[in-house]
């Protein structure tokens, strides 16, 4: 497989625009995934119509590319021998087994031009044999990188947590341990990490909850000496944790399978927990709405409610804590989206539904393609647009709104696993992978 990253704009965009949006985390600043700019609704990247450049990056990795100033950065794992596959879809057993590519990789961070999409540098952070095994359907690059605009952290995997300098000189590693996080009633049934780093001030926060000894930890930006450490006894998760200003303090909001909890940034400290019945592969990042923190996820996927919580509480939260909640209706996988009010859920069946921020009062609720596959990318916004990633490389474009409008369908020719609007102020990156001969 070879990864492409193919930066989208509409040619007058490229030559007029100057400033530069950050995009310096997983969807973003504190995983909203909205971006300024209008980024182009119809291309054909066949054709290179709408394209302004694409280019080839090697290995196979689901994380999503960061852009800070006139840089795109971009982590990959790329294996010593073989063609690592990827599969869509969940409609047999096949499609959530471990992968069966444990040969030698080697772990990279790359960075790009913006503009041209060339490759200012390509660095070899790590290479060996994975700690662990991955799921059928993600890589061993799986969490998103982040940074501040002075350093870059990296979690690759259980080969650890990485800190370079913006130009790629690597400042210290710290080995996290086996992230041995897979399917809760067979602990040797792995899956691979999928949580990504978060930066708060001079901290690097990682959550990992696995099968035993999880935990929540923060990391100095400049040493990498473990500041604190908070262990967590949840079902194994893949969901990154949010940072939340409230009042006087900021909130690490995290997704466990037992518990949504709430942390003080500043020391680790247990704020506050929401009970949710113990439910396995919380995937999804809680998201902000308002005075609120919209959390979702959970197997089995059919009837799991949407939370609208509160934060700001202490110990265990009742539930008159909840702003609203649904019964049924929550993504299995992507991370919802709230733009103007409104909150979008994308099922993994592909069923776009709109929600009332304030009231969860439902808005709408409509199939975004009678033809797509799975939809594992979480949605995006910017334009006044929705932006859907469909795993067999289809990417929808939804007007944004109180009525369900399908603006545009394009089709990427391969597989696409993960999608972001870094726009860059002029551009959308979006991450494929193409089979070669």
């Amino acid at each position: 497989m070879t990864r492409s990253v193919v930066c989208l704009a509409a040619a007058c965009c490229i030559a007029s625009t100057a400033a530069a949006q950050n995009w310096p985390a997983f969807r973003g600043t504190n995983a909203a995934g909205v971006a300024a700019g209008a980024p182009p609704v119809r291309w054909d990247a066949k054709a290179m119509r709408n394209v302004a450049w694409k280019t080839p990056i090697p290995g196979l990795a689901h994380s999503s590319p960061i852009v800070w100033g006139d840089r795109i950065y971009l982590t990959t794992a790329v294996a010593s021998s073989g063609t690592p596959a990827v599969k869509i879809g969940d409609s047999s057993r096949a499609g959530i087994d471990p992968a069966q590519d444990m040969v030698t990789h080697t772990w990279r961070l790359l960075a790009l031009d913006k503009a041209s999409g060339r490759i200012l540098w390509d660095r070899a952070v790590h290479t060996g044999l994975p700690r662990v095994k991955r799921h059928a359907k993600a890589s061993h690059a799986s969490a998103t990188p982040a940074t501040d605009g002075r350093v870059i952290v990296a979690l690759l995997g259980s080969e650890g947590l990485f800190c370079f300098d913006m130009d790629g000189a690597q400042k210290w590693r710290q080995d996290l341990g086996v992230m041995d996080v897979g399917l809760v009633d067979d602990a040797t049934y792995q899956w691979g990490p999928g949580s990504s780093p978060v930066i708060d001030g001079g901290l690097a926060i990682v959550q990992n909850d696995r099968h035993t000894n999880g935990f929540l930890a923060a990391y100095d930006l400049a040493t990498g000496k473990q500041v604190w450490r908070t262990n967590r006894d949840e079902l194994p998760t893949w969901s990154t944790p949010l940072l939340m200003r409230v009042a006087a303090r900021t909130e690490i909001i995290t997704n466990g399978g037992k518990f949504i909890r709430s942390y003080d940034a500043r020391n680790g400290r247990e704020l506050w927990r929401f009970a949710d019945a113990a439910t396995q592969v919380k995937v999804p990042t809680p998201v902000v709405a308002g005075d609120a923190v919209i959390v979702t996820g959970g197997y089995p996927a059919a009837g799991r409610p949407i939370y609208a919580i509160r934060p700001g509480g202490s110990g265990d939260v009742a539930r008159d804590s909840l702003a609203w909640q649904t019964q049924n209706g929550s993504p299995y996988t992507g991370t919802p989206l709230v733009l103007d009010g409104i909150v979008y859920v994308c099922t993994d069946n592909g069923i776009l539904t709109a929600y009332d921020a304030k009231t969860g009062e439902r808005i709408y609720r409509s199939r975004v393609s009678e033809t797509a596959g799975g939809f594992s990318a979480s949605p995006v916004a910017a334009g006044g647009h929705l932006y859907l990633t469909g795993e067999d490389g289809d990417i929808f474009v939804v007007k944004a709104g109180r009525q369900f409008q399908l603006v545009a369908t394009n089709a990427m020719g391969e597989i696409a696993m993960g999608v972001v609007l870094g726009l860059c102020a002029i551009a959308m990156a979006i991450l494929s992978l193409k089979e070669t001969l």
